[in-house]
């Protein structure tokens, strides 16, 4: 009876054929190997894969709501292709969602501990992924750090709104960071960051309002 349960636990733990799949092209996506604009070949990711159609197709649904594949009328699917406007739109409102949170959180509560500690944590995590060169994790991190700034005000609805904003943001986010490590270091993206945080840290709202625009989340964006 325990090795049946323990089977069946290791079941549920392994990821799915699907979950695999979504994976693995996500990280193709985010990395540039399949960029903006290009096709996805179902026939090719297939034999590339060794699945079938089911399972591919399924993650090309969840990519396409994650807004990082979108499905043409009758000509397949390909990886989204934001214009320049869309781009600026979307960090407009990430921006203006990250300031209302700032203003609503500070001054923050210590009561309880550490009301810094999840936007630590993702910087940390952020740091760890560069250490170990794996940039799909950095770009979680990355994302997960802006969440967790949002995150301090305690406003729920206002995270579910900014959640959408961050998977459109994904691929901008992974480009932008991407290129900044290429044309400086990778230690500049989380500078910035820093920057943030030790804004947070002085409990002084204007400071982190500055902080947020000194970010520079477009500066290596081709727009």
């Amino acid at each position: 009876m325990v090795a049946a349960d323990a089977l069946d636990q290791q079941a549920l733990e392994q990821p799915s054929l699907v979950e695999l799949t979504t994976q693995r092209l996500r990280a193709e996506i985010l990395s540039g190997a399949l960029p903006p604009g290009a096709r996805v070949v179902e026939e090719q990711l297939c034999r590339r894969y060794g699945i079938s159609r089911g399972p591919l197709r399924e993650a090309l649904r969840l990519l396409a709501e994650q807004g990082l594949v979108e499905h043409l009328p009758r000509r397949g699917a390909r990886v989204c292709d934001w214009s320049p406007t869309d781009i600026r739109q979307l960090f407009e409102i990430r921006h203006v969602l990250e300031r209302h949170a700032v203003l609503s959180a500070l001054p923050l509560a210590s009561e309880d501990g550490d009301p810094l500690s999840p936007v630590r944590a993702r910087l940390v995590a952020m740091r760890a992924a560069e250490e170990r060169g794996d940039q799909l994790a950095k770009d979680d991190a990355h994302r997960a750090f802006h969440a967790a700034v949002v995150g301090l005000a305690g406003n729920r609805q206002l995270e579910l709104t900014l959640a959408p904003i961050l998977l459109k943001l994904q691929l901008p986010m992974a480009v932008n960071l991407r290129k900044e490590a290429e044309l400086h270091t990778p230690d500049q993206g989380l500078a910035r960051h820093a920057a943030i945080l030790e804004a947070l840290e002085s409990d002084e709202p204007e400071t982190v309002l500055d902080a947020l625009d000194r970010h520079g989340e477009l500066a290596y964006l081709p727009l």
